[in-house]
Protein backbone atom coordinates (compact mmCIF):
# COMPACT_ATOMS: atom_id res chain seq x y z
CA UNK A 1 0.00 0.00 0.00
CA UNK A 2 1.28 3.54 -1.00
CA UNK A 3 2.44 5.70 1.86
CA UNK A 4 0.29 8.76 1.02
CA UNK A 5 -3.10 5.94 1.71
CA UNK A 6 -1.53 4.66 4.74
CA UNK A 7 -0.98 8.14 6.48
CA UNK A 8 -4.46 8.85 5.36
CA UNK A 9 -6.16 5.61 6.53
CA UNK A 10 -3.90 7.13 9.66
CA UNK A 11 -5.82 10.07 10.15
CA UNK A 12 -8.93 8.56 10.00
CA UNK A 13 -8.19 6.01 12.69
CA UNK A 14 -6.37 8.97 14.64
CA UNK A 15 -9.99 10.78 14.75
CA UNK A 16 -11.80 8.14 16.06
CA UNK A 17 -9.35 8.93 19.63
CA UNK A 18 -11.86 11.78 20.37
CA UNK A 19 -15.00 12.18 21.33
CA UNK A 20 -17.66 10.32 20.84
CA UNK A 21 -15.65 7.68 20.15
CA UNK A 22 -12.98 8.21 22.35
CA UNK A 23 -10.28 5.44 21.45
CA UNK A 24 -7.26 7.37 22.42
CA UNK A 25 -4.94 4.19 22.01
CA UNK A 26 -6.22 4.19 18.16
CA UNK A 27 -5.06 8.00 18.22
CA UNK A 28 -1.52 7.03 19.82
CA UNK A 29 -1.50 4.13 17.20
CA UNK A 30 -2.09 6.51 14.25
CA UNK A 31 0.53 8.30 15.51
CA UNK A 32 3.28 5.76 15.66
CA UNK A 33 2.24 4.99 11.73
CA UNK A 34 2.39 8.99 10.96
CA UNK A 35 5.96 9.05 13.12
CA UNK A 36 7.56 6.01 11.07
CA UNK A 37 5.89 7.24 7.44
CA UNK A 38 7.61 10.60 7.90
CA UNK A 39 11.22 10.19 9.11
CA UNK A 40 11.08 7.47 6.40
CA UNK A 41 10.35 9.84 3.90
CA UNK A 42 13.11 10.33 1.00
CA UNK A 43 12.47 14.26 0.72
CA UNK A 44 11.30 17.19 2.51
CA UNK A 45 8.29 16.90 0.10
CA UNK A 46 7.51 13.28 0.60
CA UNK A 47 7.22 14.17 4.34
CA UNK A 48 5.39 17.24 3.87
CA UNK A 49 2.74 15.50 1.72
CA UNK A 50 2.70 11.98 4.19
CA UNK A 51 1.40 14.53 7.23
CA UNK A 52 -0.75 16.93 5.04
CA UNK A 53 -2.63 13.06 4.20
CA UNK A 54 -2.45 12.28 7.84
CA UNK A 55 -4.36 16.34 8.51
CA UNK A 56 -7.04 15.22 5.59
CA UNK A 57 -7.85 12.45 7.19
CA UNK A 58 -7.89 13.16 10.89
CA UNK A 59 -9.75 16.46 10.03
CA UNK A 60 -12.33 15.22 7.48
CA UNK A 61 -13.64 12.03 9.90
CA UNK A 62 -13.36 14.52 13.05
CA UNK A 63 -15.06 17.34 11.57
CA UNK A 64 -17.72 15.71 9.95
CA UNK A 65 -20.68 17.81 12.15
CA UNK A 66 -20.16 20.59 10.61
CA UNK A 67 -21.77 18.85 7.58
CA UNK A 68 -24.91 18.28 9.82
CA UNK A 69 -24.43 22.15 10.36
CA UNK A 70 -25.48 22.69 6.76
CA UNK A 71 -28.72 20.87 6.91
CA UNK A 72 -30.37 23.70 8.73
CA UNK A 73 -29.60 26.18 6.22
CA UNK A 74 -32.52 26.57 3.20
CA UNK A 75 -31.20 27.79 0.96
CA UNK A 76 -27.56 25.39 0.80
CA UNK A 77 -28.00 21.33 -0.41
CA UNK A 78 -27.03 18.99 2.75
CA UNK A 79 -24.05 17.96 -0.39
CA UNK A 80 -22.46 21.56 0.50
CA UNK A 81 -21.92 20.57 4.09
CA UNK A 82 -19.47 17.76 2.92
CA UNK A 83 -17.70 19.86 0.31
CA UNK A 84 -17.10 22.45 3.36
CA UNK A 85 -15.92 19.51 5.65
CA UNK A 86 -13.39 17.94 2.91
CA UNK A 87 -11.89 21.84 1.83
CA UNK A 88 -11.53 22.85 5.62
CA UNK A 89 -9.86 19.63 6.14
CA UNK A 90 -7.96 20.27 2.88
CA UNK A 91 -6.41 23.76 4.54
CA UNK A 92 -6.27 22.49 8.05
CA UNK A 93 -4.31 19.54 6.84
CA UNK A 94 -1.33 22.02 6.16
CA UNK A 95 -0.66 22.62 10.22
CA UNK A 96 0.38 18.72 10.46
CA UNK A 97 2.24 19.04 7.25
CA UNK A 98 4.60 21.93 8.59
CA UNK A 99 5.08 19.92 11.87
CA UNK A 100 5.84 16.57 9.57
CA UNK A 101 7.89 18.91 7.36
CA UNK A 102 10.19 20.58 9.98
CA UNK A 103 10.58 17.22 12.05
CA UNK A 104 12.38 15.32 9.29
CA UNK A 105 13.91 18.50 8.04
CA UNK A 106 15.99 18.89 11.60
CA UNK A 107 15.21 15.34 13.04
CA UNK A 108 15.63 12.49 10.45
CA UNK A 109 19.19 11.91 11.74
CA UNK A 110 18.23 10.16 14.89
CA UNK A 111 14.99 8.56 16.01
CA UNK A 112 14.70 9.92 19.52
CA UNK A 113 15.61 13.49 18.01
CA UNK A 114 12.91 12.95 15.63
CA UNK A 115 10.12 12.55 18.12
CA UNK A 116 11.15 15.88 19.87
CA UNK A 117 11.33 17.47 17.02
CA UNK A 118 8.00 15.95 15.94
CA UNK A 119 6.25 16.99 19.35
CA UNK A 120 8.07 20.63 19.53
CA UNK A 121 6.49 21.28 16.02
CA UNK A 122 3.66 19.74 16.56
CA UNK A 123 3.12 22.04 19.71
CA UNK A 124 3.82 24.84 17.48
CA UNK A 125 1.68 24.09 14.62
CA UNK A 126 -1.67 23.64 16.99
CA UNK A 127 -0.90 26.94 18.34
CA UNK A 128 -0.78 28.60 15.19
CA UNK A 129 -4.09 26.59 13.92
CA UNK A 130 -5.67 28.40 17.10
CA UNK A 131 -4.58 31.88 16.40
CA UNK A 132 -4.29 32.54 12.36
CA UNK A 133 -7.38 33.20 10.20
CA UNK A 134 -9.26 33.64 13.61
CA UNK A 135 -8.19 30.59 14.70
CA UNK A 136 -9.73 27.17 14.49
CA UNK A 137 -9.08 25.09 17.95
CA UNK A 138 -11.11 22.87 17.44
CA UNK A 139 -9.42 19.13 18.75
CA UNK A 140 -6.25 19.42 19.38
CA UNK A 141 -4.51 16.03 20.47
CA UNK A 142 -4.39 16.68 23.73
CA UNK A 143 -8.12 16.43 24.31
CA UNK A 144 -7.84 12.82 23.24
CA UNK A 145 -6.03 12.35 26.48
CA UNK A 146 -8.68 13.62 28.57
CA UNK A 147 -9.66 10.36 29.89
CA UNK A 148 -6.28 9.22 31.43
CA UNK A 149 -4.59 10.59 34.10
CA UNK A 150 -2.04 12.15 32.07
CA UNK A 151 -4.36 15.06 31.19
CA UNK A 152 -3.82 16.31 34.40
CA UNK A 153 -0.39 17.84 33.17
CA UNK A 154 -2.61 20.36 31.10
CA UNK A 155 -2.67 22.67 34.22
CA UNK A 156 1.10 23.00 34.10
CA UNK A 157 1.48 23.13 29.99
CA UNK A 158 -1.98 23.76 28.67
CA UNK A 159 -3.52 21.83 25.86
CA UNK A 160 -1.04 22.37 23.29
CA UNK A 161 1.50 21.14 25.86
CA UNK A 162 -0.71 18.13 26.61
CA UNK A 163 -0.78 17.56 22.62
CA UNK A 164 3.36 17.55 22.71
CA UNK A 165 2.89 14.40 25.66
CA UNK A 166 0.55 12.71 23.19
CA UNK A 167 3.56 12.73 20.71
CA UNK A 168 5.61 12.15 22.95
CA UNK A 169 4.05 9.03 23.93
CA UNK A 170 3.57 8.34 20.61
CA UNK A 171 7.27 8.34 20.00
CA UNK A 172 8.21 6.26 22.69
CA UNK A 173 6.37 3.36 21.43
CA UNK A 174 7.65 3.86 17.95
CA UNK A 175 11.13 4.01 19.89
CA UNK A 176 10.77 0.73 21.14
CA UNK A 177 9.69 -0.64 17.52
CA UNK A 178 12.83 0.62 16.74
CA UNK A 179 14.69 -0.85 19.66
CA UNK A 180 15.99 2.54 20.94
CA UNK A 181 15.13 1.51 24.89
CA UNK A 182 16.78 3.30 26.30
CA UNK A 183 15.07 6.57 25.10
CA UNK A 184 11.70 5.37 24.89
CA UNK A 185 11.84 4.45 28.60
CA UNK A 186 12.77 7.77 29.46
CA UNK A 187 10.11 9.53 27.56
CA UNK A 188 7.79 7.50 29.42
CA UNK A 189 9.33 7.77 32.79
CA UNK A 190 9.69 11.77 32.64
CA UNK A 191 6.01 11.67 31.78
CA UNK A 192 4.64 9.16 34.50
CA UNK A 193 6.71 10.77 36.83
CA UNK A 194 5.01 14.45 35.88
CA UNK A 195 1.68 13.25 36.42
CA UNK A 196 2.38 11.61 39.55
CA UNK A 197 3.54 14.81 40.83
CA UNK A 198 0.49 16.90 39.41
CA UNK A 199 -1.50 14.62 40.93
CA UNK A 200 0.04 14.98 44.88
CA UNK A 201 0.39 18.62 44.40
CA UNK A 202 -3.47 18.98 43.45
CA UNK A 203 -4.72 17.83 46.58
CA UNK A 204 -8.24 16.55 47.49
CA UNK A 205 -11.00 18.18 45.60
CA UNK A 206 -12.58 21.25 47.01
CA UNK A 207 -16.04 22.09 48.50
CA UNK A 208 -18.73 23.01 46.59
CA UNK A 209 -19.92 26.33 47.69
CA UNK A 210 -23.47 26.61 49.45
CA UNK A 211 -24.97 28.06 46.62
CA UNK A 212 -27.82 26.05 45.10
CA UNK A 213 -27.90 26.18 41.11
CA UNK A 214 -30.34 25.15 38.55
CA UNK A 215 -29.36 24.18 34.79
CA UNK A 216 -32.05 24.27 32.24
CA UNK A 217 -31.92 21.92 29.09
CA UNK A 218 -35.18 22.35 27.45
CA UNK A 219 -34.16 20.11 24.34
CA UNK A 220 -35.63 22.68 21.88
CA UNK A 221 -33.88 21.90 18.50
CA UNK A 222 -32.77 23.93 16.03
CA UNK A 223 -35.50 23.21 13.56
CA UNK A 224 -37.65 24.62 16.30
CA UNK A 225 -35.79 27.66 17.49
CA UNK A 226 -36.18 30.48 15.44
CA UNK A 227 -40.01 29.10 13.89
CA UNK A 228 -41.66 32.11 13.87
CA UNK A 229 -44.13 32.43 16.48
CA UNK A 230 -42.46 30.22 19.17
CA UNK A 231 -40.74 32.47 21.05
CA UNK A 232 -43.52 32.61 23.57
CA UNK A 233 -44.11 28.90 23.94
CA UNK A 234 -40.18 28.43 24.57
CA UNK A 235 -40.36 30.81 27.03
CA UNK A 236 -42.60 29.28 28.71
CA UNK A 237 -40.89 26.01 28.02
CA UNK A 238 -37.98 27.63 30.14
CA UNK A 239 -39.89 29.16 33.13
CA UNK A 240 -41.86 26.18 33.76
CA UNK A 241 -38.84 24.29 33.85
CA UNK A 242 -36.98 26.79 35.86
CA UNK A 243 -39.56 26.09 38.95
CA UNK A 244 -40.89 28.75 41.18
CA UNK A 245 -38.88 30.85 43.55
CA UNK A 246 -38.48 29.65 47.67
CA UNK A 247 -37.34 30.84 50.05
CA UNK A 248 -33.67 29.98 49.21
CA UNK A 249 -31.74 32.34 46.31
CA UNK A 250 -31.03 30.22 42.99
CA UNK A 251 -28.80 30.65 40.33
CA UNK A 252 -30.61 29.62 37.49
CA UNK A 253 -28.62 28.99 33.57
CA UNK A 254 -30.19 28.85 30.69
CA UNK A 255 -28.79 28.18 27.21
CA UNK A 256 -27.40 30.18 24.49
CA UNK A 257 -30.15 32.44 22.61
CA UNK A 258 -32.51 30.90 24.95
CA UNK A 259 -34.54 33.76 24.74
CA UNK A 260 -34.81 34.24 20.82
CA UNK A 261 -36.95 37.89 20.87
CA UNK A 262 -34.32 41.03 21.58
CA UNK A 263 -33.90 41.60 25.28
CA UNK A 264 -32.42 45.21 24.42
CA UNK A 265 -33.60 47.05 20.91
CA UNK A 266 -31.44 49.98 19.62
CA UNK A 267 -34.03 50.69 17.10
CA UNK A 268 -35.06 54.25 16.70
CA UNK A 269 -38.62 52.88 16.55
CA UNK A 270 -39.79 52.88 20.87
CA UNK A 271 -42.17 50.24 20.17
CA UNK A 272 -38.77 48.19 19.78
CA UNK A 273 -37.45 49.25 22.98
CA UNK A 274 -40.45 48.94 25.21
CA UNK A 275 -40.84 45.25 23.53
CA UNK A 276 -37.73 44.25 25.03
CA UNK A 277 -38.15 46.13 28.42
CA UNK A 278 -41.08 44.45 28.35
CA UNK A 279 -39.25 41.07 28.17
CA UNK A 280 -36.43 41.89 30.45
CA UNK A 281 -39.44 42.28 33.29
CA UNK A 282 -41.32 38.96 32.31
CA UNK A 283 -37.90 37.34 32.94
CA UNK A 284 -37.32 39.42 36.28
CA UNK A 285 -41.07 38.26 37.65
CA UNK A 286 -39.84 34.94 37.40
CA UNK A 287 -36.74 35.01 40.22
CA UNK A 288 -37.46 35.45 43.95
CA UNK A 289 -35.95 38.66 45.60
CA UNK A 290 -32.29 37.27 45.92
CA UNK A 291 -32.40 34.59 42.61
CA UNK A 292 -30.24 35.33 39.34
CA UNK A 293 -30.67 34.36 36.20
CA UNK A 294 -28.07 34.30 33.63
CA UNK A 295 -29.18 33.64 30.07
CA UNK A 296 -28.58 33.75 26.46
CA UNK A 297 -29.95 36.66 24.63
CA UNK A 298 -29.72 38.70 21.62
CA UNK A 299 -29.39 42.63 21.30
CA UNK A 300 -30.50 44.31 17.99
CA UNK A 301 -28.49 47.99 16.75
CA UNK A 302 -29.22 50.07 14.60
CA UNK A 303 -26.46 52.65 12.49
CA UNK A 304 -28.80 53.61 10.21
CA UNK A 305 -31.53 55.12 12.35
CA UNK A 306 -34.10 53.50 10.45
CA UNK A 307 -33.72 49.28 11.42
CA UNK A 308 -31.40 46.89 12.80
CA UNK A 309 -28.25 46.62 11.23
CA UNK A 310 -25.73 44.42 13.31
CA UNK A 311 -26.48 42.37 16.74
CA UNK A 312 -24.74 40.82 19.50
CA UNK A 313 -24.93 37.46 20.50
CA UNK A 314 -24.82 37.64 24.44
CA UNK A 315 -25.37 36.67 27.98
CA UNK A 316 -27.85 38.77 30.46
CA UNK A 317 -27.59 38.67 34.29
CA UNK A 318 -30.89 39.34 35.41
CA UNK A 319 -32.13 39.59 38.99
CA UNK A 320 -35.61 40.71 40.36
CA UNK A 321 -35.33 44.35 39.61
CA UNK A 322 -34.10 43.69 35.83
CA UNK A 323 -30.85 42.97 33.85
CA UNK A 324 -28.24 43.59 35.85
CA UNK A 325 -24.75 43.09 33.31
CA UNK A 326 -24.27 41.81 29.65
CA UNK A 327 -21.40 40.10 28.11
CA UNK A 328 -21.17 40.13 24.18
CA UNK A 329 -19.68 37.08 22.19
CA UNK A 330 -15.86 38.31 21.27
CA UNK A 331 -15.19 35.66 19.18
CA UNK A 332 -18.14 34.93 16.47
CA UNK A 333 -18.06 31.78 14.35
CA UNK A 334 -17.84 32.83 10.64
CA UNK A 335 -20.37 31.86 8.46
CA UNK A 336 -22.60 30.86 11.53
CA UNK A 337 -22.54 34.44 13.19
CA UNK A 338 -21.10 36.96 10.69
CA UNK A 339 -20.97 36.01 6.55
CA UNK A 340 -17.00 36.94 5.26
CA UNK A 341 -17.62 38.85 1.74
CA UNK A 342 -20.99 38.97 2.31
CA UNK A 343 -21.93 41.35 -0.94
CA UNK A 344 -19.87 38.50 -2.76
CA UNK A 345 -21.79 35.00 -1.09
CA UNK A 346 -25.23 37.29 -1.16
CA UNK A 347 -24.91 37.52 -4.95
CA UNK A 348 -24.26 34.25 -5.48
CA UNK A 349 -27.25 32.88 -3.24
CA UNK A 350 -25.04 31.90 -0.10
CA UNK A 351 -25.74 32.95 3.78
CA UNK A 352 -25.29 32.97 7.27
CA UNK A 353 -25.42 28.94 8.69
CA UNK A 354 -27.85 30.59 11.80
CA UNK A 355 -31.41 32.54 11.02
CA UNK A 356 -30.91 36.48 10.91
CA UNK A 357 -30.32 38.84 7.75
CA UNK A 358 -27.85 41.05 9.98
CA UNK A 359 -24.12 39.96 11.12
CA UNK A 360 -23.22 39.85 14.95
CA UNK A 361 -20.92 42.06 16.43
CA UNK A 362 -17.66 41.08 18.38
CA UNK A 363 -17.51 41.81 21.93
CA UNK A 364 -14.35 43.19 24.01
CA UNK A 365 -12.98 39.57 24.82
CA UNK A 366 -12.75 37.97 28.13
CA UNK A 367 -14.47 39.34 30.75
CA UNK A 368 -15.14 38.78 34.52
CA UNK A 369 -18.28 40.43 36.06
CA UNK A 370 -19.15 40.99 39.58
CA UNK A 371 -22.83 39.66 40.23
CA UNK A 372 -24.83 39.37 43.33
CA UNK A 373 -25.07 35.54 45.06
CA UNK A 374 -22.66 34.57 43.37
CA UNK A 375 -19.39 37.16 42.99
CA UNK A 376 -17.09 37.37 40.02
CA UNK A 377 -18.66 35.20 37.48
CA UNK A 378 -16.42 34.76 33.96
CA UNK A 379 -18.24 34.27 30.81
CA UNK A 380 -17.45 32.22 27.21
CA UNK A 381 -20.59 31.91 24.90
CA UNK A 382 -20.43 28.61 23.04
CA UNK A 383 -17.34 28.51 20.42
CA UNK A 384 -14.98 30.93 22.57
CA UNK A 385 -14.36 27.90 25.35
CA UNK A 386 -12.06 25.64 23.15
CA UNK A 387 -9.60 28.59 22.75
CA UNK A 388 -6.96 27.35 25.32
CA UNK A 389 -5.27 30.64 27.44
CA UNK A 390 -8.25 32.64 25.90
CA UNK A 391 -10.82 32.45 28.18
CA UNK A 392 -10.33 34.37 31.27
CA UNK A 393 -9.53 38.00 31.98
CA UNK A 394 -6.04 38.48 33.35
CA UNK A 395 -5.29 39.74 36.66
CA UNK A 396 -9.20 39.68 37.71
CA UNK A 397 -9.85 36.11 38.13
CA UNK A 398 -13.45 34.88 38.59
CA UNK A 399 -15.10 32.05 40.73
CA UNK A 400 -16.19 29.97 37.29
CA UNK A 401 -17.05 29.86 33.57
CA UNK A 402 -20.37 29.94 32.49
CA UNK A 403 -20.25 28.85 29.25
CA UNK A 404 -23.95 28.28 27.39
CA UNK A 405 -24.22 26.89 24.44
CA UNK A 406 -26.14 26.05 21.48
CA UNK A 407 -25.09 22.54 19.81
CA UNK A 408 -28.11 21.89 18.35
CA UNK A 409 -26.73 22.11 14.83
CA UNK A 410 -23.55 20.36 15.64
CA UNK A 411 -24.75 16.67 15.05
CA UNK A 412 -24.05 13.94 17.04
CA UNK A 413 -20.42 14.13 16.75
CA UNK A 414 -20.23 17.96 17.64
CA UNK A 415 -21.82 18.36 21.25
CA UNK A 416 -19.14 15.29 22.91
CA UNK A 417 -16.36 16.70 21.03
CA UNK A 418 -17.12 20.45 22.44
CA UNK A 419 -18.02 19.68 26.11
CA UNK A 420 -14.17 17.79 26.50
CA UNK A 421 -12.73 20.95 25.45
CA UNK A 422 -14.56 22.78 27.80
CA UNK A 423 -13.18 19.89 30.05
CA UNK A 424 -9.60 20.71 29.75
CA UNK A 425 -10.46 24.27 30.09
CA UNK A 426 -11.21 24.06 33.70
CA UNK A 427 -8.13 21.67 34.50
CA UNK A 428 -5.94 24.66 32.42
CA UNK A 429 -7.52 26.91 34.94
CA UNK A 430 -8.57 25.57 37.90
CA UNK A 431 -11.94 26.49 37.61
CA UNK A 432 -15.62 24.81 37.21
CA UNK A 433 -17.17 25.15 34.32
CA UNK A 434 -21.03 25.66 33.98
CA UNK A 435 -23.00 24.40 30.43
CA UNK A 436 -26.22 24.94 29.51
CA UNK A 437 -27.23 23.65 26.32
CA UNK A 438 -30.63 23.87 24.38
CA UNK A 439 -30.54 19.73 23.30
CA UNK A 440 -27.22 19.03 25.17
CA UNK A 441 -24.73 18.18 26.88
CA UNK A 442 -25.34 20.70 29.57
CA UNK A 443 -22.77 20.17 32.68
CA UNK A 444 -21.53 20.79 35.68
CA UNK A 445 -17.37 20.47 35.56
CA UNK A 446 -15.41 20.54 38.45
CA UNK A 447 -12.13 22.90 38.46
CA UNK A 448 -10.37 19.32 38.13
CA UNK A 449 -12.48 18.49 34.83
CA UNK A 450 -14.28 15.86 36.10
CA UNK A 451 -18.42 15.59 35.05
CA UNK A 452 -20.07 15.70 37.93
CA UNK A 453 -23.51 16.13 36.18
CA UNK A 454 -24.43 16.31 32.82
CA UNK A 455 -27.67 15.94 30.61
CA UNK A 456 -27.63 13.79 27.37
CA UNK A 457 -28.06 14.56 24.05
CA UNK A 458 -31.62 14.93 23.18
CA UNK A 459 -32.82 15.27 26.76
CA UNK A 460 -35.11 17.44 28.67
CA UNK A 461 -34.10 17.76 31.89
CA UNK A 462 -32.71 20.32 34.71
CA UNK A 463 -29.69 19.35 36.78
CA UNK A 464 -29.86 20.66 40.23
CA UNK A 465 -26.84 20.93 42.47
CA UNK A 466 -24.14 23.42 44.43
CA UNK A 467 -21.82 25.32 42.71
CA UNK A 468 -18.80 24.01 42.78
CA UNK A 469 -15.50 25.91 44.07
CA UNK A 470 -12.52 26.96 42.31
CA UNK A 471 -9.00 25.90 43.05
CA UNK A 472 -6.14 27.81 43.15
CA UNK A 473 -4.64 29.78 40.60
CA UNK A 474 -3.25 26.58 38.22
CA UNK A 475 0.68 27.33 36.94
CA UNK A 476 -1.35 27.56 33.01
CA UNK A 477 -3.75 30.15 34.73
CA UNK A 478 -0.67 32.15 35.72
CA UNK A 479 1.14 32.42 32.41
CA UNK A 480 -0.89 30.68 29.63
CA UNK A 481 0.38 29.64 26.26
CA UNK A 482 3.70 30.93 27.10
CA UNK A 483 3.62 27.87 28.77
CA UNK A 484 3.66 25.35 25.90
CA UNK A 485 5.46 27.12 23.62
CA UNK A 486 8.64 27.10 26.29
CA UNK A 487 8.16 23.32 26.47
CA UNK A 488 7.95 23.22 23.03
CA UNK A 489 11.59 25.47 23.13
CA UNK A 490 12.74 22.81 25.76
CA UNK A 491 12.09 19.76 23.37
CA UNK A 492 14.04 21.34 20.66
CA UNK A 493 17.09 21.98 22.91
CA UNK A 494 16.80 18.61 23.89
CA UNK A 495 16.73 17.46 20.08
CA UNK A 496 20.03 19.50 19.36
CA UNK A 497 21.54 17.93 23.01
CA UNK A 498 20.64 14.37 21.20
CA UNK A 499 22.50 15.86 18.34
CA UNK A 500 25.81 17.02 19.89
CA UNK A 501 25.99 13.53 22.31
CA UNK A 502 25.97 12.14 18.51
CA UNK A 503 28.63 14.05 17.33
Amino acid sequence: MKPLLICLLAGLVSACGFEPLGLWPALLAALVVLLGLVVRAPTLRSALARGWWFGVGHFTLGLNWIATSFTYQANMPAWLGWIAVVLLALYLAVYPAIAAGLAWRHGRSDPAKFVLIFAAAWTLSEWLRAALFTGFAWNPLGVALLPTSVARLAAWVGTYGLSAVALLIAGALALLLVRERRAALLLLGAIGGATLLAAALAGGAPQPRPIALRIVQPNIGQEDKWQEGSAERHLQRLALMSGYPGDEPRLLLWPEAAVTSPLEDGRPDPFYRARALQLQRALARLLGPRDLLLTGGVTLRSTDGIDATSATNSIFAIGRAGVIARYDKAHLVPYGEYLPMRPILSAIGLSRLAPGDVDFDPGPGPQTIALPLVGKVGFQLCYEIIFSGEVVERGNRPAFLFNPSNDAWFGGWGPPQHIAQARLRAIEEGLPVLRSTPTGISAVIDADGRLLNSLGWRQAGVIDTLLPAPRPPTLFARFGNVLPLLLALLLAAAAIAVRRKQR
